[in-house]
């Protein structure tokens, strides 16, 4: 920015004085002004913004940068998972709605790093004010899309570690009524929380295109709420770990016990606990072969939340420009006047007044790492095999040959070929109408002296009349008495 004599007024260089610029538009509590009442009585000389010019190396603001280009590849592999979970089936995803959230949350973080590569925001509403959500578009939907993002993996990442703490732990069967608190808790709360923090705190340009939450009221209003929703998944997970250790353990005591007590006669109850213990581990290992993935993934989404939140609020308490950072920052201010403004030879100064430049652009690009993360562990080979069949099946199928008659009448409504009707019910009359429906009637010929006789429907077989009489010895026959039942 410029420091002529017309704005620098009565400061020396490289500051400007205060009072030559409006007390309205941008973020104003983002100024780095102090008093010199030595020089002049009421004098306030600010350092020009943006202040990252001043305490980093040249070059600081491109190199910020990268991390907008590690989200633009990472949104390219969540929109491709994404899109397999949407057009693929399942057997090739694998997909659940825990997944799918979490992935769309990741998105919106990577958003607020992409939009500005688009935008060119101005990150100074003067020589003095950086800009803020009220006076950027470009801040106010950037900031937006972080906070919200961060708000939404956090609680989807809750989310996860309970559902699956309350499948193996508790043996709970997720249903409907679970689906839709899992809804409330993953994209309400984001919204109230983003709601909140816009309200009451505020987003600006502190380093880099991208807008981040303001110092005043940042731990109340999200760090803090983020890190205890954080905490409480990483508690989850850890009783589910230990829990399965547990069940692991019991299962191995159990069957050294089964085979040092094998020459005993077994009981019942000890019976009833190898097998419980048995049953137990078996639905805890297919339970952990199932969500290792998300489990994983869990671990890692907290580990970068602890990081960059631990970040942003030491950031927040050591650049709060309060009468205790310019006493700190005296040293470095005194060197930039002494220098002319020369930065390059007071940088070793300011090191000690800020994050130093890795660790600054390590937590913008681990902002950027989400998308790497969801696709290493909720992404699997079979989506490739899914999309090569869905590419040879959709695009590249070979016409098959259809007959000019199935042509001719595909189109007339009146012949529409439909399968034959399928019997529903079995009934031994209607076998019957349908062998003797169709015979052909008996002639009797004229030179026969027999005739067909129907059988008789009233007449019960009597045994006697189809046995013939025993005989004794002496060729008699002998009087058999059949008594009835």
């Amino acid at each position: 920015m410029s420091s002529t004599s017309s704005l620098g007024g009565s400061c020396p260089v490289p500051f400007l004085q205060e009072t030559l610029f409006p007390h309205t538009g941008g973020f104003l509590e983002g100024r780095f002004c102090m008093p010199l009442s030595t020089l002049q009585p009421n004098l306030t000389c600010c350092l020009p913004c943006p202040m990252t010019d001043w305490t980093y190396s040249d070059g600081f603001e491109s190199r910020t940068e990268i991390a907008n280009w590690v989200n633009v590849a990472a949104f390219v592999l969540s929109v491709y998972l994404l899109l397999s979970f949407a057009v693929l089936p399942v057997k090739y995803t694998h997909r659940h709605y825990l997944s799918v959230c979490l992935t769309l949350g990741v998105v919106f973080v990577e958003l607020a790093f992409i939009i500005p590569l688009g935008t060119k925001p101005a990150q100074c509403f003067n020589e003095i004010t950086p800009n803020d959500m009220r006076s950027s578009g470009s801040c106010a939907i950037s900031g937006a899309f972080l906070l919200f993002g961060g708000w939404a993996i956090v609680m989807w990442v809750f989310v996860r570690a309970l559902a699956l703490h309350l499948q193996i732990c508790w043996e709970v069967v997720l249903g409907n009524k679970s689906f839709y608190t899992a809804l409330v808790l993953g994209w309400v709360i984001p919204i109230v929380g983003l709601a909140l923090t816009l309200s009451l705190t505020g987003v600006s340009f502190r380093f880099g295109n991208v807008c981040h939450i303001n110092h005043k009221d940042a731990l109340q209003d999200f760090w803090g709420p983020l890190l205890a929703f954080a905490a409480l998944a990483l508690v989850l997970q850890f009783v589910t770990i230990g829990y399965c250790v547990q069940v692991y353990v019991k299962s191995l005591l159990d069957d050294k016990q089964t085979t040092n007590s094998s020459s005993q006669p077994p009981t019942y109850q000890g019976s009833m606990k190898t097998v419980t213990a048995r049953q137990t581990y078996r639905r805890v290992k297919r339970v952990v072969e199932l969500q290792w993935r998300g489990a994983s993934i869990v671990l890692v989404i907290i580990a970068e939340v602890v990081f960059f939140s631990v970040v942003f609020v030491s950031m927040d308490n050591s650049t709060k420009v309060d009468p205790a950072l310019l006493q700190k920052s005296q040293p470095w201010l005194t060197c930039l006047v002494a220098h002319g403004g020369d930065k390059n030879k007071c940088l070793s100064l300011a090191s000690g007044l800020v994050k130093s430049e890795g660790i600054v652009l390590a937590v913008l690009i681990v902002l950027g790492l989400s998308g790497f993360w969801c696709l290493m562990f909720m992404g699997r080979w079979s989506m490739a095999l899914g999309w090569a069949e869905f590419f040879r099946t959709k695009l590249f199928r070979k016409s098959e040959f259809v007959s000019a008659d199935a042509r001719r009448f595909s189109n007339d409504p009146h012949r529409a070929l439909t399968s034959p009707r399928m019997r529903t019910e079995f009934s031994p009359t209607d076998t019957k109408q349908e062998l003797y429906g169709s015979a052909r009637a008996y002639v009797t010929p004229v030179s026969s002296y027999s005739h067909p006789t129907p059988p008789n429907q009233h007449k019960d077989w009597d045994p006697r009349l189809t046995h013939a009489k025993p005989m004794d010895l002496s060729g008699k026959a002998v009087e058999l008495n059949i008594y009835p039942g």
